[in-house]
């Protein structure tokens, strides 16, 4: 049913339009070349698959007839023997004499083989004794192994015949007495302790044996060679004995030859790799704590590793059997306790990032030695590391991160409880004597640190992470210090609200304002290498990152530049908002209401501005005193203009309220025309007469007055309008008609925010 449903699907998609049943004939030639080229490829298959069951059926019917034709082999052999004896006259009295012969011939050789024993034994400690002196070179290795594996023998024979006796007990074995007078056991135990000595000769040299092919003793890595070869051969004998003991007993029991020889594995090949496999680890335990102490000393520490192959490479591979493979023995080893030692260091939880770095710095450079040697990366399993570089890259970015973060993280918290605190000891001033936060040194410093543990690494996906998470933490900053001075300044914005705290809470505006501008300053020009934190911050992160992140460190450090910028102005602006909210918040209300006519309000409005920049203009950053006396202006004049507000504000015809506001106008340009900004401060005050004309306007020809108002200040609101209109004492309600009426025929072309826009 789903096949019916895909195939319908598929028609669906093929055959959308009309036009398309042209292409039937088309597809159903393709369809057809496509299904029969399918065919074949099946035949084909098929036939393959054919081909390798019926050979597969082959060689087992073949098997299962060479197996009973041995059976059948074996039981006439059976039938012979069988026949043989009932044909031989008297075969059971023949059979008796042979048998008796030959237990007489083994017991004359045993006679003699212990008769020997005590002086060939003797022999081999001699040998011992001179290859004692000459461990180097170990000239005897082969006669000892030789002897000793004779005389192997023939305690294990003497043994066997004991123990096969009818009477044979553990304690007859004891106590069997020779005619030398020592027990079976005596003259057994003696041999062990050669066989140990003999074995520690083995393992000396098994332990040695990377030096002795540095030196040039081939000698006895060949001699050595030979021994651990033979003994592997008895070993698989004696694997091949106890199989065919344990799967076919009454067989084998049958055939004595089978059941003469070693009985037990003696384990020299397992024992010589076991060797190589502890000289390796020792090593890697010695840089281990290298490695530990200093990370940057790794390859310095497994400096030997690749020595000890080389020398397998090129100075043992032609002492040894070839079947052994020992290069790829070596490989194989050292590789698994390079992978067990480094996924150790890993695993480790006290891991520091300096050596997770240096591991994954090592991988490649492991790698690259390992093929200058002839072996490819394929050919070592596991993978070093299990193929977990790109998490430790990962952990070693996020370490760093994490830093970064908990750094930040800590700052923040310590510069906000000093805000909130209003803590002078936390602010501080700069050789230029203005306000700083003690903490914003320690910012960039810590990230320069930071970013120098990233440029460590070397890893562009390092760096590049690590940066964008320093752009994000000064980012989080500029909108932490903005919701701080926010929620500050919003306490103040209630008329019964506390002044308490209000001068501590202006230096610290003035404090974190000059922070914004210390991030982007340039210093003096004069000076050489002058540079600001941001500036210096991205000749810093550069180098460190792909040609494809460079746009993004532009646009990111642009972004930042322009934060700075905003939230020093934005501190200056509240520090102005709360000298109007604090300072002037009942003088404000009297403006264009009976009393203002007496008063010299602006008068007093920029005396306390002078009061101000006396008291900050030393402590504030020299391109943010033009700002603030911007902002006083504009606070000023936004203040100003919204006084139409005021509750019994009126303009009557009779009252000389032009004359009023231009002497106001007059105060307040003598004192901006002191400050360089004056120009553009005049240039906002132009409004004012675009107000006047509002208010002095025939009743007539105020809608005109509103139009030539609208296209100067496009974003001139019409409820403010209203208001100016109503503060008028002939105000109609069809003067306001008039002027709602214009302004919805009027279409002007939206520009940059005028002042107008914050008049409300």
């Amino acid at each position: 049913m789903n096949d019916v449903e895909s195939a319908t699907v598929k028609l669906v998609e093929l055959l959308r339009h009309p036009e398309d049943l042209d292409k039937i004939p088309a597809l159903k030639a393709e369809f057809t070349r496509k299904k029969a080229a399918i065919d074949g490829q099946l035949r084909h298959g098929l036939k393959e698959q054919l081909e390798v069951t019926q050979a597969g059926m082959s060689s087992i019917t073949n098997g299962q007839r060479t197996v009973n034709l041995i059976k059948e082999e074996m039981m006439k052999i059976d039938k012979l023997c069988a026949e043989a004896q009932n044909m031989i006259h008297d075969f059971p009295h023949i059979n008796l004499v042979a048998q008796t012969h030959r237990n007489f011939e083994q017991v004359e050789k045993m006679k003699r083989d212990i008769d020997t024993f005590q002086e060939r034994l003797e022999n081999l400690e001699y040998l011992l004794g001179q290859d004692d002196e000459d461990p180097i070179n170990q000239p005897n290795l082969l006669e000892i192994h030789y002897g000793l594996t004779q005389l192997r023998d023939i305690r294990d024979e003497a043994m066997e015949q004991i123990k096969c006796s009818e009477e044979a007990s553990t304690e007859l074995i004891e106590n069997l007495t020779l005619d030398t007078g020592a027990t079976v056991q005596d003259y057994f135990n003696r041999l062990d302790d050669v066989i140990e000595w003999f074995d520690k000769h083995i393992g000396e040299a098994c332990l040695n044996l990377i030096e002795l092919v540095q030196r040039g003793n081939d000698g006895v890595v060949v001699r050595l060679a030979l021994v651990i070869e033979e003994e592997e051969k008895t070993d698989k004998k004696v694997k091949a004995l106890q199989d065919a003991q344990k799967e076919y007993k009454d067989l084998a029991s049958r055939f004595k030859s089978i059941a003469s020889g070693p009985k037990e594995l003696r384990g020299y090949k397992e024992k010589f790799l076991k060797a190589i496999e502890y000289v390796c680890k020792a090593n890697i335990d010695e840089a281990n704590q290298v490695f530990l102490e200093d990370p940057d000393k790794l390859e310095k520490s497994v400096k030997w590793y690749f020595n000890n192959l080389n020398t397998v490479k090129l100075g043992m591979q032609g002492l040894m059997p070839r079947k052994w493979k020992i290069f790829k023995t070596y490989c194989r080893i050292y590789h698994a306790l390079m992978h067990d030692w480094l996924i150790e260091r890993i695993d480790d939880p006290d891991l520091r990032p300096p050596h997770m770095l240096a591991i994954i710095n090592w991988i490649e450079k492991y790698y690259t030695k390992l093929q200058k040697l002839g072996v490819p990366e394929e050919d070592l399993v596991p993978h070093l590391i299990d193929n977990r570089a790109a998490e430790l890259v990962r952990e070693y970015r996020q370490v760093i991160i994490k830093a970064v973060e908990e750094w930040m993280d800590r700052m923040a918290v310590t510069d906000k409880k000093n805000f909130l605190d209003r803590d002078e000891s936390s602010l501080d001033t700069d050789e230029n004597g203005y306000f700083r936060t003690k903490t914003l040194g320690d910012m960039w410093r810590m990230l320069r640190e930071q970013l120098l543990v990233a440029s460590n690494s070397d890893r562009t996906d390092v760096a590049e992470g690590v940066i964008e998470a320093m752009f994000r933490a000064l980012s989080s900053r500029q909108r932490m210090w903005e919701s701080l001075v926010d929620g500050d300044m919003a306490k103040y914005a209630s008329p019964t609200a506390d002044q308490d705290g209000l001068q501590a809470l202006q230096d610290w505006l003035v404090a974190i304002a000059n922070d914004q501008i210390n991030c982007i300053d340039e210093g003096d020009p004069d000076v050489d290498g002058a540079v600001s934190y941001l500036t210096s911050f991205e000749r810093d992160i550069t180098p460190l990152v792909s040609d494809q992140y460079t746009t993004t460190i532009t646009s990111q450090i642009e972004s930042l530049r322009n934060g700075y910028v905003d939230l020093g102005t934005h501190c200056i602006h509240i520090f102005s908002s709360l000298i109007f909210m604090v300072d002037f918040r009942s003088i404000m209300t009297e403006f264009f209401t009976p009393t203002w006519y007496s008063q010299k309000h602006i008068g007093a409005i920029v005396s306390t501005f002078k009061d101000y920049l006396a008291d900050y203009e030393q402590v504030l950053h020299s391109s943010l005193r033009d700002i603030l006396v911007e902002e006083l202006a504009d606070e000023l004049l936004v203040h100003y203009l919204s006084a139409v507000r005021n509750k019994g504000a009126k303009f009557r015809r009779s009252d000389p309220f032009t004359e009023k506001i231009k002497d106001d106008i007059l105060t307040a340009f003598q004192f901006f025309e002191n400050y360089p900004s004056y120009p553009e401060i005049k240039a906002k005050w132009r409004v004012v007469s675009e107000f006047v004309k509002l208010l002095e306007a025939e009743k007539a020809t105020v809608p005109s007055v509103y139009v030539d108002f609208k296209y100067q200040y496009w974003d001139v609101q019409i409820g403010w309008v209203e208001a100016v209109l109503r503060s008028r004492d002939d105000f109609e309600r069809s003067m306001l008609n008039a002027v709602k009426a214009k302004a919805a025929e009027v279409s002007v072309e939206r520009g940059m925010e005028t002042i107008m826009s914050k008049v409300k």
